[in-house]
């Protein structure tokens, strides 16, 4: 399946602002070059802006995530241009659900919405290919680049560049809008107020890698039941092949549990995959590297994602999916959709028409997640009541039309005008409260 990015307008040569005549360094700076921080960068850079885009690590970086790409995370790769068909990339069918005693495959939906297939990229290569797409596109690239603060107007008060540490020295870079893109941690954010909601469910997810025979597996394989000797968790394990001889194996927790901060995450893994069969080799001596943990900032738990000339997306502004915690497409989609808001914003002819633009862009993300995402947060705050999960899981495994509606409900995979699933899918989203 291929599909071309759609059509966006160009920003005229009076609307751009070379860093030679302006004083400036980008007519935007972002902060952060994970999938959100790369794709807003490309999407800018297409529409004829200068852009910097920061990363503090240098590449190769690790970071932790189960690396797969569900069909929504492929069309954004598709749009972009990157070769999902080059060397490195595994393709798989659908999901393997485990639980209950029971074992089936659940193929991806056939949509027009999406591709009918998902991907398997590890981050170390995954961050860097969307890096390296978004300075073809004409971005500027900067490793090494660790970014501590904002740069405030003293008049407006607005956000006009940034402060850094790049090879042991302060420096500042200036722009006219900084994205930021920086994650959970978000340090902008933090620095202009914005907080985390309380109200919003967290994550944790670890997870490490072995070498093991079933690397290349057709399908991601989910566990619905992680238990903690006779006490069934609010989470899920997983089991992703990488195609080059290793499989990462993690699981993922929620906060709406009071046994959440407690837990040894690390430990759990350890005694979750001794239960295994031992020729799937996930034991101490095929393990690859250590056990590393992140968290999962989830259904918008910042906000709002636009305040004073600076725009939020991704994991700063908690876009993960409560349901599934998937975070990379939804980083790459809101990415776009602020790439969008601020072409459109730089364009206008005076400041208060600017603004109005770019405060716009928090109700976007809200219109296109805001019902989703709370339905989300209604389904984790019930499976960390105790006995829900194992009720659901033995009652709806059983079910094969049943999961397959749960598929479609927890990867947010429907059609605007689909079967019966999709319309009762997308019906309840719009009915339910904004995130």
């Amino acid at each position: 399946m291929s599909e071309s990015a759609p059509t966006r307008p160009r920003l005229a040569a009076s609307d751009r602002m070379p860093a030679s005549e302006s004083g400036r360094d980008a007519d935007v700076i972002v902060v952060g070059a994970g999938p959100a921080g790369s794709t807003t960068a490309f999407y800018l850079a297409q529409a004829g802006l200068t852009v910097l885009l920061l990363e503090k690590t240098r590449f190769p970086r690790e970071k932790v995530c189960g690396d797969g790409l569900t069909p929504r995370a492929v069309k954004e790769l598709i749009a972009m241009g990157v070769d999902i068909d080059a060397p490195g990339w595994i393709r798989n069918k659908g999901l393997r659900v485990v639980g209950g005693g029971l074992r089936f495959e659940l193929d991806w939906p056939e949509l027009s919405s999406f591709p009918d297939f998902g991907l398997v990229r590890t981050r170390k290569d995954f961050d860097q290919i969307l890096a390296d797409n978004a300075v073809r596109a004409g971005v500027t690239l900067l490793q090494g680049v660790n970014v501590t603060g904002p740069i405030l107007d003293e008049r407006s008060g607005h956000v006009v560049g940034v402060t850094a540490k790049q090879d042991g020295e302060e420096v500042a870079f200036r722009s006219r809008l900084v994205v930021a893109a920086d994650g959970n941690s978000t340090r902008l954010s933090l620095a202009m107020g914005l907080h985390k909601r309380p109200d919003r469910p967290m994550g944790v997810a670890v997870r490490t890698y072995f070498t093991s025979p079933r690397h290349d597996d057709d399908y991601l394989e989910t566990w619905l039941e992680l238990w903690d000797g006779d006490r069934l968790l609010p989470g899920y394990g997983w089991i992703f092949g990488v195609g080059d001889g290793t499989s990462n194996v993690g699981l993922g927790l929620l906060n709406t549990n009071d046994a959440f901060k407690n837990i040894d995450y690390r430990d759990l893994l350890r005694r979750w995959v001794k239960n295994m069969p031992a020729e799937w080799g996930y034991n101490e001596e095929n393990m690859i590297g250590p056990i590393r943990g992140a968290a999962l900032p989830m259904g918008f738990n910042r906000q709002p994602h636009y305040t004073r000339g600076l725009v939020l997306v991704g994991d700063a502004g908690g876009t993960i999916n409560p349901f599934n915690g998937e975070g990379i497409a939804y980083a790459m989609e809101t990415g776009r959709t602020a790439a969008d808001a601020v072409v459109t914003a730089l364009s206008q002819p005076t400041p208060a028409r600017r603004e109005r633009v770019l405060r716009a862009y928090p109700r976007i993300l809200k219109d296109a997640y805001g019902g989703y995402f709370t339905l989300g947060r209604y389904f984790v705050e019930a499976i960390g009541r105790p006995g829900v999960m194992n009720f659901a899981t033995r009652h709806a495994m059983p079910h094969p039309r049943l999961m397959r509606f749960a598929l479609k409900l927890l990867g947010n995979l429907t059609d605007p005008r689909g079967d019966a699933s999709d319309r009762i899918i997308n019906a309840l989203s719009k009915v339910a409260p904004s995130a």
